[in-house]
């Protein structure tokens, strides 16, 4: 099972940390794992080129783990209204788009919150 815990602030989200292999499938044929990286390299694309804003993130090539953090989300870090709510809508519908999965995908997902 994958656990996704969003971190969010003020109600603001601003990251994300994916944990454990989905199981969904066989490597190479985990279309749940396919879909859940392809979404995380869109998010971290769209927030350092799209938004040219820094976001932190590390991919763990052995556990597959990945934490992202766009602190850009926030508005001690990011000064521009516009950009701080993009980034963090873009986070926020990947909340909802993988809360949506667990309809179809509840054994191999799991999705969560952390507020500070």
């Amino acid at each position: 099972m994958t656990t996704v815990k969003f971190f969010k602030r003020d109600g603001v989200y601003y990251g994300f940390e994916e944990i454990g292999h989905t199981g969904f499938a066989e490597a190479g044929q985990d279309i749940l794992c396919s879909a859940l990286s392809a979404m995380t390299m869109l998010i971290i694309n769209a927030i350092e080129v799209t938004y040219a804003s820094k976001v932190e993130y590390t991919i763990d090539e052995e556990t597959t783990n990945i934490k992202v953090l766009a602190y850009g989300a926030l508005a001690e870090y990011e000064v521009e209204e516009r950009k701080r709510y993009a980034i963090s809508g873009l986070i926020e519908a990947y909340y909802l788009q993988l809360h949506d999965m667990l309809e179809d995908y509840y054994d191999y997902l799991d999705v969560t919150e952390a507020e500070e």
